[in-house]
């Protein structure tokens, strides 16, 4: 296992269970506690945990752990979603995304997309995610808008008061939303209360919301909501998503579509 796979495993194996053990977490990934304790200390040293005596627990931010620790996970199924999500894009369009491993993807399909590349119509893309607009910002096919805002070093998200004036007067074709749980019951959830609420104003300002998640984040909800399930167009996710959940979306009127 590499270096960069341990982390991450680390990581979840300490976000599910509230505490890692040093001499546990080095037989479970079979390396020595030694190797153990050098990734604990790496992880303590990004305040991505808190070490303590024999091992680990979380921090602040431990559930919402920055973007760069979140891409390898469930990679080959949001890259899957990406480019079923992107087909729904036209020549023309004016389109927004919030920030997140998901809909990074969504941009990337967006950005390489032969049809959208040789249509000799300029796609508008808006972000408050610092990561796709520098991504996406050298593509000359694509005219990228992005909101004002404070920086969140775990997303890369531009949130705050200042992201708001810039999206208050847009008029969107569709929003691509990454969400942290999305159910038929709460809607489209965010940790963070700050990204939910520029994340809201996306919505009331796009004809269509699409929500791109993986299958892990169906079923479930987070602190924050979005929006209503109601205000749902469509659901991007992955064909290992748990069919009850998938059942419950459809039967609340949102298309749903398995990549």
């Amino acid at each position: 296992m590499s270096k960069y796979s341990r982390l991450n495993t680390l990581l979840d194996l300490l976000a599910e269970r509230g505490s890692l053990d040093v001499d546990d977490a080095a037989r479970e990934l079979d390396v020595s506690p030694a190797t153990i304790r050098r990734d604990l200390d790496a992880l303590a040293s990004q305040q991505l945990l808190t070490r303590t005596h024999g091992g680990a627990v979380p921090n602040a931010t431990a559930y919402d752990l920055p973007l760069r620790y979140k891409s390898a996970k469930h990679a080959p199924e949001k890259q899957r979603i990406g480019k079923a999500a992107a087909e729904l894009i036209s020549p023309g369009a004016v389109v927004a995304s919030n920030g997140g491993t998901t809909t990074t993807e969504v941009a990337r399909r967006i950005a390489t997309s032969a049809e959208l590349q040789n249509s000799g119509t300029q796609i508008t893309v808006v972000t408050n995610a610092l990561n796709i607009a520098n991504e996406l910002t050298v593509r000359p096919h694509l005219k990228v808008v992005a909101t004002g805002g404070v920086a969140r070093t775990q997303s890369y998200e531009l949130i705050g008061p200042l992201a708001t004036p810039v999206l208050e007067q847009l008029s969107l074709d569709v929003v691509f939303l990454g969400v942290n749980g999305i159910d038929a019951a709460h809607g489209a959830c965010a940790h963070h209360e700050g990204e939910a609420s520029i994340n809201t104003l996306m919505v009331t300002r796009a004809r269509q919301v699409v929500v791109v998640a993986d299958g892990s984040k169906l079923g479930h909800s987070a602190f924050a909501r979005i929006c209503a399930i109601d205000d749902v167009d469509v659901l991007v996710t992955d064909t290992g998503a748990p069919a009850d959940a998938v059942s419950r979306i459809e039967h609340a009127g949102v298309r749903v579509i398995l990549a």
